[in-house]
């Protein structure tokens, strides 16, 4: 593709992105009027008295639904908008470089924004990918709990009079719930941002973090340290973690694994860390065409960084994924 082909794609892009914009936006405007209209209703089913236990339910479960719908809808509106974003910088640069370079320059410069944009889609591909990831278990989990806690009360509510002893069972019921449903928000926020790792550092978070992992998944799991232990600069800690966390993930879903192994090494110079799993193992060929995104983004990073990003596996023997970056802190 030449240089002037290049161009008239990526204004192609842009405005199919922006036609794309335009519709989201009207989209999000009427989920925002409907979800407007049955949260009324929801009020309204709530200030009924002889309202029954399964209209009650139908209204909680058509709010939430709607809710789901306008954080869904908002989150590709916003992902679409850095798009736009994305490809009006990049258009800018091809127009720059097409009136004031030669066609030698003008081509070397605009493969070298192309390569950066792409790695900046990965980026935006990734977080959205995880913000789907964790919407699908905030609305599987704690806002179904959530729905089913205000069924639970007005149950209970109702029984205080009528059968007291019901009641209390109802309420100890909901206690019950509402305590490994605050569990489950807990460990989400761990795993969105663990204040540990601001307050504490890198590797205190990281044994924290997979004895937690350990207990969820039912994966042996050990982390091992060599070096000096001590604090690191705070963009290579969140490098680290979010590197680990992507691999015991993979680890959990992908591999099969009954064991992982972390092992991180505090050098003066690198910081080096290798995971290693007994699982089916794959074909590093592979990834070039799959769609994990977080291997990528591993790599990535650790490129940019100035570090090296290897994998050692072969089908059904298991698999090391390590990487190395600069120690500057």
């Amino acid at each position: 593709m030449d240089f002037q082909t290049e161009l008239e794609e990526t204004q192609r892009a842009l405005r199919e992105v922006t036609l794309m914009i335009e519709q989201s936006q009207g989209e999000l405007a009427k989920i925002t009027q409907r979800n407007a209209a049955i949260t009324a209703h929801l009020q309204q089913v709530q200030k009924q008295g002889g309202a029954s236990a399964a209209e009650l339910n139908m209204a909680y479960d058509s709010a939430l639904d709607a809710q789901q719908r306008l954080f869904v809808m908002r989150g590709q509106l916003e992902k679409l908008q850095n798009d736009k974003g994305h490809l009006e910088k990049y258009v800018a640069i091809l127009n720059q470089v097409s009136s004031g370079a030669g066609e030698k320059n003008a081509t070397d410069e605009a493969a070298g924004s192309k390569s950066t944009l792409s790695g900046v889609e990965m980026i935006v591909n990734a977080q959205e990918a995880e913000r789907q990831r964790l919407s699908r278990q905030m609305h599987d989990g704690p806002a179904q709990a959530l729905s089913n806690f205000i069924l639970q009360t007005e149950i209970a509510m109702r029984l205080l009079d009528a059968d007291p002893a019901q009641a209390k069972d109802e309420l100890g019921n909901l206690k019950s719930s509402a305590m490994g449903t605050f569990q489950k928000v807990r460990n989400f926020i761990f795993e969105l941002r663990p204040m540990m790792l601001d307050d504490l550092g890198l590797i205190p978070t990281l044994r924290k973090y997979s004895e937690a992992f350990k207990e969820q998944s039912g994966l042996e799991v050990s982390v091992n340290l060599t070096g000096t232990e001590r604090r690191l600069e705070p963009y290579l800690e969140v490098m680290v973690f979010r590197a680990v966390q992507e691999l015991l993930g993979n680890a959990q879903r992908h591999s099969q694994a009954t064991q992982v192994k972390v092992q991180i090494d505090l050098g003066n110079d690198m910081i080096r860390v290798s995971v290693d799993d007994n699982g089916k193992g794959f074909d590093p060929e592979t990834l070039k065409q799959s769609s994990n995104l977080g291997l990528k983004l591993i790599r990535e990073r650790t490129e940019l960084l100035g570090g090296s990003f290897e994998i050692d596996s072969l089908a059904g023997s298991g698999a090391r994924i390590s990487f190395s970056v600069p120690a500057r802190g």
